[in-house]
C-alpha cells in the first residue's frame, strides 16, 4: 500500500484567535500551531494501514515554511517522506489548493507510480471548508468518500464506514481512491523521543507550486463575540445550605 496525507498547519484549536487591524488574516504572532486534527487522524490511519498491510507513507503540506514542523511530526509517528509546497504564508482558497496538490500528486505518481490510497482531514480546523479533498479526487478522477470513521483494506477494494444516526453507511470503493476521515476514526499515537530525533534529520523535500487562482474571494474575518462566564459564590461549609437549596429550588430540582 501506498499512501499519501495531506495536511494542514493551522492554529492550535482553543487559542484566542487576534485578527489583524484589516480583518483579512490572523494575527500569528503569538499563536501556537498544530495539525488540523482530523487530519492528525489520517496520519495515524495511514500509518495503521501500514503496519497491517506493508507500503509507504508520504505526508504532504502546502503551506509557508514553518509547516516543516507539521511534516516533520508526521514522520515521528511514523511516515515516511515528507513534502512542502511552500507558499508566502497566505492562505490559498480552496480551489488553488487543490489544483497545487492534485499537480504535485501527478508529478509524484509519474515518477513513482500510483498512490493506493489519498487521505485527507474531513475539513480544516481553521477554514472549514469540506472541499480541498473532493476537489483533488475530482481533478485526479478518483472515487471519493467523506465523513470516514473506519477503513479497511479489502485486496483492491477499500471498505470505508460513515456514522450516522442510524448506525453505519457502509461503502466500497475500488482502489486507487481518495477518502476524508474524521476526528475519532483513531486514536493518533504520541511519538517517542527517539523518533522525534529521527524526525528532526528527515530532508523535507520542496517546492513552490504556481498560485492559480481560485473562483473564492474572501471579504474578511469576522471574530465571534467572545462569551464572558461569571462564578457566584453561594457559601462556604454548612453556611451555604440554605443558598444552595434555594437554587436547587429556582432550578425545579426540589
Amino acid at each position: 500500500m501506498r499512501s499519501l496525507v495531506c495536511i494542514k498547519r493551522v492554529p492550535a484549536p482553543g487559542a484566542r484567535i487576534v485578527l489583524t487591524d484589516d480583518r483579512q488574516a490572523i494575527d500569528a504572532k503569538h499563536l501556537p500551531f498544530t495539525t488540523s486534527p482530523h487530519e492528525e487522524c489520517a496520519v495515524e490511519e495511514a500509518v495503521r494501514i501500514k503496519e497491517q498491510h506493508g507500503g509507504t507513507v508520504v505526508v504532504m503540506t502546502l503551506g509557508p515554511a514553518e509547516a516543516e514542523e507539521q511534516l516533520r511530526y508526521a514522520v515521528s509517528v511514523g511516515a515516511d517522506e515528507a513534502i512542502l509546497l511552500a507558499t508566502d504564508g497566505a492562505d490559498w482558497d480552496p480551489q488553488a489548493t487543490a489544483a497545487a496538490l492534485a499537480g504535485k500528486i501527478g508529478e509524484l505518481e509519474s515518477g513513482d507510480g500510483r498512490f493506493d490510497l489519498i487521505l485527507f482531514g474531513n475539513e480544516s480546523a481553521d477554514a472549514g471548508g469540506y472541499q480541498v479533498g473532493i476537489r483533488v479526487a475530482h481533478a485526479l478522477d478518483r472515487p471519493v468518500v467523506g465523513g470516514i470513521k473506519g477503513i479497511d483494506i479489502e485486496g483492491e477494494t477499500m471498505v470505508a464506514r460513515r456514522e450516522t444516526d442510524a448506525g453505519f453507511e457502509v461503502y466500497r470503493l475500488p482502489l486507487p481512491a481518495v477518502v476524508a476521515v474524521k476526528e475519532g476514526i483513531n486514536l493518533p499515537r504520541y511519538p517517542t523521543l527517539p523518533s522525534r530525533l529521527r524526525a528532526k534529520k528527515v530532508e523535507v523535500t520542496s517546492s513552490a507550486p504556481d498560485h492559480t487562482a481560485g473562483g473564492l474571494r474572501m471579504l474578511r474575518l469576522v471574530n465571534p463575540p467572545e462569551v464572558a462566564s461569571s462564578t457566584t459564590l453561594l457559601g462556604q461549609g454548612p453556611d451555604a445550605a440554605s443558598a444552595v437549596a434555594d437554587l436547587f429550588e429556582e432550578l425545579g430540582l426540589l
